[in-house]
């Protein structure tokens, strides 16, 4: 291998450390300690699985019931923009699995993944401020000059499609901010640094109630499908297949749908 590859791939693993430290791998010993598979259970398998901010929730909840129903398996998420996570991917980063909040990103990695499926599909709102203070109603309302709307970047998924369905009603909003995640969209109105923001349903729901969510109809909407794919740079190709496999079982599609996704 040459100096500047080893350089890249080394790169790269600095880059997906520094963003699993601060999240505990799902499976973790009664006492809080990380379980390394030193017990009775032996050796486990770790799977590194790079997520869309917008699974943060549902895949925490998705990721102890994988790790119940396959005990040698532990599965550790990182989770960050849709975007982000390509450039890791591109950058050699050391993970196992792969799941965007779109089918282009995922895409444009071919030459890196297995071949993707959709596990779920989601739909866009306006999210607003507890309780709706500024009464917005619709889209119309997000290009009045005296709101502030906080958007995700045009390179994120959910800034992407809340782009095609505002240029689709030929609107024009001028956001206080574009953020590098759909959550990160979400805090700003929650925090009230924005009076609304367009985000995901799910990301409502998930909000547990800190924010409001205003339906924007189904011919005005768009659809984000979120594919799942293995990384052909895993070690565990085996334990990694099976975890994109899982995602469609009815056990996992159940989680979804509690969560607020829709069928693929």
């Amino acid at each position: 291998m040459s100096t500047v590859m080893t350089k890249r791939r080394t790169a790269a693993t600095l880059v997906v450390a520094a963003l699993l430290v601060p999240l505990a791998a799902c499976g973790s010993s009664a006492d809080g300690k990380e379980d390394n598979g030193s017990g009775q259970g032996g050796e486990k398998t770790e799977l590194t699985v790079l997520a869309a901010s917008s699974l943060t929730d549902v895949f925490k909840t998705a990721g102890a019931a994988y790790e119940k129903e396959h005990p040698g398996t532990e599965v550790t998420f990182s989770f960050a923009g849709s975007q982000e996570l390509a450039a890791q991917v591109k950058q050699g980063a050391p993970a196992d699995a792969l799941v965007t909040a779109d089918e282009k990103t995922m895409d444009g990695l071919r030459s890196d993944t297995g071949t993707p499926t959709v596990i779920a599909k989601n739909r866009l709102v306006i999210a607003t401020g507890k309780g709706n203070p500024k009464n917005i109603k619709d889209l119309e309302d997000l290009a009045k000059s005296d709101l502030k709307v906080v958007l995700a970047a045009p390179e994120v998924p959910v800034g992407r499609y809340s782009k095609q369905v505002l240029d689709q009603q030929d609107l024009t909003v001028k956001p206080v901010s574009q953020e590098p995640n759909v959550r990160a969209v979400l805090s700003k109105v929650e925090l009230g640094e924005a009076d609304a923001g367009i985000v995901y349903k799910t990301d409502v729901t998930a909000s547990g109630g800190k924010a409001d969510g205003v339906d924007i109809p189904t011919d005005r909407n768009a659809i984000a499908s979120y594919p799942a794919a293995t990384l052909k740079v895993s070690e565990h190709s085996d334990a990694a297949a099976e975890f994109v496999k899982w995602l469609g079982s009815p056990e996992a599609q159940k989680i979804l749908r509690e969560a607020g996704f829709q069928k693929p």
